[in-house]
Formats: structure tokens, sequence, C-alpha cells
């Protein structure tokens, strides 16, 4: 009888198999596309396959997270990753039917989610997302500061400009509207830009200031953090794997922290001898 060792020993060989793993993305691939292909109405005649098709890939993404729970020598070890949770919700979420008719528009909903799956699946993804949420407390100081100068310019904006068009410059909140037009560069030249230069000439330069430092700095800033701290996860991550210059330069800190304790060590008996 084969042991539980045993099996748990051949779902960790299959979880960690690259060919396994690449199968995973492309029935997650897949699911994107059914949930696409059912958006069409010419696909109606094709319900009751794509259904067939539907239950398929919800029994394998259900064995598929039943292998890698059983690969953990315990249980609680898969949870205690927060990508197994994120992966674990996901597939039981899709495990509401779509026969219920009550339920079918968050069954329907909560299956577009699957494609998220590809996130926990491929590391650069995975180190792309959690950059993402680590840089939002840092960017937020940075956002801001844009509203701050977008107040400042919207008010500024609505006391100048109020009588060239009061459906842009009509109040405060028009006018960061307007300005808000002007920073994505949507049409802001013929549509905001040129009317105002009409009646002041040297608006332009209200424009530019205001474009030069959100366009340009601000938006610089945020990126600069993003990358900060995408550079700080891709250290981690070579380090946790053991990979890289990150995790030599690590290695070759703990080799000279070792000789070192072991020159101290070697002083300390000379020493001894000595006295």
């Amino acid at each position: 009888m084969t042991s539980l060792s045993t099996w748990r020993d051949r779902f960790e060989r299959l979880r960690s198999n690259k060919v396994f793993e690449t199968f995973v993305i492309a029935i997650i691939i897949l699911s994107a596309l059914l949930i696409g292909a059912k958006t069409y109405e010419e696909t109606s005649r094709f319900e009751q396959a794509l259904r067939v098709f539907d239950v398929g890939v919800t029994i394998f993404f259900l064995v598929e997270i039943l292998i890698r729970m059983g690969a953990e020598k315990r249980l609680r070890d898969f949870f205690k990753k927060g990508w197994n949770i994120f992966d674990f919700l996901i597939v039981t979420a899709s495990l509401i039917p779509l026969d219920d008719s009550e339920m079918v528009l968050l069954a329907r909903l909560l299956r577009i989610f699957r494609v998220l799956r590809l996130v926990s699946m491929i590391p650069e993804l995975r180190i792309l997302m959690v950059a993402l949420v680590k840089s939002i407390p840092r960017m937020g100081y940075v956002a801001l500061l844009m509203f701050i100068i977008f107040y400042i310019y919207a008010a500024i904006g609505s006391f100048i400009f109020a009588s060239v068009d009061e459906k842009l410059w009509g109040n405060i909140s028009l006018a960061m509207l307007t300005l808000f037009q002007v920073a994505t560069f949507e049409s802001w030249a013929t549509a905001v830009l040129y009317p105002t230069m009409e009646h002041y000439p040297y608006a332009w330069i209200y424009f530019l200031t205001f474009i030069f430092l959100n366009a340009f700095i601000f938006l610089n800033m945020m990126i600069g953090i993003v990358l900060d701290v995408m550079q700080k996860e891709s250290l981690a991550i070579e380090l946790e794997n053991g990979e890289g210059e990150a995790a030599e330069l690590h290695g070759l800190r703990d080799d000279v922290r070792d000789l070192k304790a072991q020159l101290s060590r070697m002083e300390e008996a000379l020493n001894r001898r000595g006295g």
C-alpha cells in the first residue's frame, strides 16, 4: 500500500514540474477565452458544449489545487502563502453552479477572476503585482501632493477663466475635471488651451506649468517608486531562491562573518596560551 509520504512526494514532483505548470497556464488562458466567447451571440448554439467545457475547467482547477495542498507536509503550510489563499478562493468561488438562475450573474463574474490566476502562476507577474501593492502607500503621498496642485490650479482657473467657458471653469469641481483632461492630453489644446488663449493670450503659462508639474515631475516620481520597489522585490526573490548576484553577495557576507568569528576564536585561544 502506498504511504502518505509517497503520495506527497509524487504531488510535490508534479507541482514543481514545468510541463504541468505550463499546462495549468494554458487551461487558465482557455478559461479566459471561454468567458469571452460567451459574450457573442453566435456561440449560443454551442452553449451546451461550452457549459461542459466550463465544468471540465472547474474540475481541473479543483484537482490542481488539491494536488498543491497534498504536496505540503502540513495542510496549514499551504495557507501560509498569500498566493495560495488567493488561488483557493478563486477556485472555491468557481464551484458556484451556473444553472442556478439566482446566482448565475455572480457565478459568471467570479469566473472572470480565473484570469487573475495567471498572476499567481507566473513569477514575473507576481513581482509586478507585489511591487504595485507595496508601492501604493508611498504613491499615496505623491497622489496627495498632486491633488493639492490640482486644487490650487483649479481654484486659480475658476477665478480667472470662468468668463471664457462656464462648462469648463464655472466652479472648482468643473475646473478640476478640465485639468484632468489637460493632464491626460485628451484634446486639451483644441478644447481648452486655444479657446482660453483667445481671451487671455498668456494663459499658456498656466497650462504649461501645470503640465510640467503633473506629466513630468509627479508621473516620473510614481514610476520611480514602482521601479524602486520592483528592484527590492527582485533582490528578495533572488535571495530566497539562492540565485543571482544578490544571493552571491549575501553568501560572501556570511562567509566573511564566519571567517571573522573563527579569527576571533583563534585570537582568544592565542591570548589564553600567551597569558
